[in-house]
């Protein structure tokens, strides 16, 4: 068969106009604000006038932890959504959308793969209806207001060394990280030190993505603190005056966005933080819009188990009063071996060794899932075209051995009729009954829900605070936000803070070295290890091989 990349299947697909999409879900025209004929915003008050419908089943799709040999999470998540429509279900899909940070560094486009991709991918991997940028510009203009407030006479005594809000960019750039500004003289402002972060890590992006409408959005904006006065008092975008102007930026990216799959499934784009450093789920509005119009919605979280589920399931939730039905953790049987010790050159040869040390890593997200959260779950392996067929049924031997659910999915080489039977046991493991909890109660102290996070998801000893982080936690406390849930930012690459320690580590302690409160969005932020909230670029960026023609057809997206 001749190999095609992702964008020369994307490109050859005939798309039906975003209209036609619109009316298989079930939204009236007037809700429709077509951006070309492929893309539209859906108005809010859809959600309104949906109250009295009843919600579809919700599917939560994650994985495994993340190896460079890939897992393919968005791609089963569309491939999913299109099975279950060739079954005869109702499905909508609720993703993410893309940062032009990994585009252009090692992704190469986050778009889903093969013949499981949402369209149109170009659009969607870069631009797309402007969400991001109006996020950058709402976070930008309060970074310059602050400044403003500063160098115009500082009447609410702000403490320049106190400020913690951060300018962002769309895009890897690690010389913006830390810098100093105001230079020039004092026409030119008041130098300090300061420092950019990926839009996607902003708070901007959290508020936007966990806001249920635009006041909900205006209110959590006012709740920015941006940092303290002389006095230690905390200082708000709403002292500031900047939270009407900043959702008047964002009034129409709140609207959620609505694309289709290669098979003409809709789908939500809508919001894209990350989940090592922020909560890494799709927004609020999109999810519930999703569940409304289908009777199932399929959507995905940020990176492995750890980190975008437990957020997923702990932060957005909890906030937004959601429950899930089913759980699909992604796993390929080349990262398995990643984490059973095989190097990245190696993986095309059959490893039956390697992959039983690296099933650990699977079982132990699977166990998170059944056992902590208490819902039902089943383990989608994502086939590559090197997998044997012993190393398959090693997987599917070692899974069923636990009682756990297990079906192979063919998604990116077959589309929607390669998932159908996981869209199958989907199907059939949301028909059943579930005691979903949640993994801490937001009630105990903030040092107490780190350990339990480190204890029970990681299967850490514990968890270390630097003594830093300890005063941190006392003085968030004592301004009343001790009660708030906790969203860690932490390498995506191990359950650990240490991004060498692969399979399912133990012996290790997890160490806090900073937390931080989003008021706005509601959470603490714990950064730990030397996890960055700005990437850098790789040596070879992805970027160098993106290119157009004459004819403006875009190349090198993958």
């Amino acid at each position: 068969m001749e190999y095609k990349s992702d964008i020369e299947i994307a490109q050859a697909t005939r798309m039906e106009h975003i209209r036609t999409i619109a009316e298989k879900c079930g939204v009236d025209e007037k809700y429709v604000e077509q951006y070309g004929n492929y893309k539209a915003k859906i108005d809010l008050k859809l959600l309104t006038d949906m109250a009295d419908r009843p919600d579809g089943k919700l599917v939560l799709v994650t994985a495994i932890t993340p190896t460079p040999a890939g897992e393919g999470k968005t791609t089963t998540t569309v491939g999913l959504g299109d099975a279950l429509r060739r079954i005869g279900k109702k499905s909508v899909i609720a993703l993410r959308e893309p940062s032009l940070g990994p585009v252009f560094g090692v992704k190469g486009g986050a778009a889903g793969g093969g013949y499981a991709q949402v369209v149109p991918m170009e659009d969607i991997n870069l631009h797309f209806t402007g969400d991001f940028h109006a996020i950058g510009a709402a976070n930008n203009l309060l970074a310059a207001m602050l400044d403003n407030h500063i160098y115009q006479g500082n009447v609410l005594n702000i403490d320049p060394k106190s400020i913690t809000w951060r300018r962002c960019v769309d895009m890897n750039d690690r010389q913006l990280r830390f810098v100093v500004d105001g230079l020039g003289g004092r026409v030119n402002g008041t130098p300090r030190e300061d420092g950019y972060d990926i839009t996607v890590a902003s708070e901007i992006m959290a508020v936007f993505c966990l806001s249920s409408d635009i006041m909900d959005l205006k209110r959590r904006l006012s709740s920015i603190i941006v940092g303290y006065n002389y006095s230690g008092e905390p200082v708000t975008a709403g002292d500031l005056k900047a939270a009407g102007a900043m959702t008047a930026l964002l009034k129409d990216a709140l609207k959620p966005n609505l694309v289709q799959t290669l098979e003409h499934t809709p789908a939500f784009v809508h919001g894209g933080p990350f989940a090592n450093i922020a909560h890494g789920c799709n927004s609020i509005v999109a999810t519930k819009m999703a569940r409304k119009l289908g009777d199932y919605c399929v959507t995905e979280a940020g990176f492995g188990a750890d980190l975008g589920a437990e957020k997923f399931l702990d932060i957005k939730c909890r906030m937004a009063g959601l429950r899930p039905d089913a759980v699909v953790v992604v796993a390929t049987v080349r990262a398995l071996k990643m984490h059973g010790g095989l190097d990245k050159k190696e993986l095309g040869n059959e490893d039956l060794e390697a992959l039983r040390r690296g099933l650990p890593n699977l079982l132990q997200h699977v166990s998170n899932i059944t056992e902590v959260y208490r819902l039902p779950c089943v383990v989608a392996v994502n086939r590559f075209p090197t997998d044997t067929e012993a190393e398959l049924s090693l997987v599917e031997e070692e899974c069923r051995k636990l009682g756990v659910n297990v079906a192979l999915s063919e998604v990116w080489g077959k589309g929607g009729e390669g998932g159908i039977a996981l869209a199958e046991k989907v199907v059939r493991l949301c028909g059943e009954p579930n005691d979903f909890a949640f993994s801490y109660d937001t009630d105990r102290p903030i040092v107490e829900k780190l350990e339990t996070i480190a204890k029970r998801i990681y299967h850490a000893d514990g968890m270390e605070l630097t003594a830093g982080a300890k005063k941190q936690a006392r003085k968030l406390t004592e301004l009343g936000f001790g009660n708030m849930p906790i969203c860690m930012a932490k390498t995506q690459y191990s359950f650990s803070d240490d991004p060498k320690l692969l399979g399912a580590p133990k012996g290790f302690k997890i160490t806090v070295r900073n937390l931080k409160v989003s008021a706005g969005a509601g959470f603490i932020v714990a950064l730990t290890g030397e996890v960055m909230t700005m990437p850098g670029l790789p040596k070879v960026p992805a970027a160098e091989k993106i290119d157009v023609d004459e004819n403006g057809v875009i190349s090198g997206l993958f």
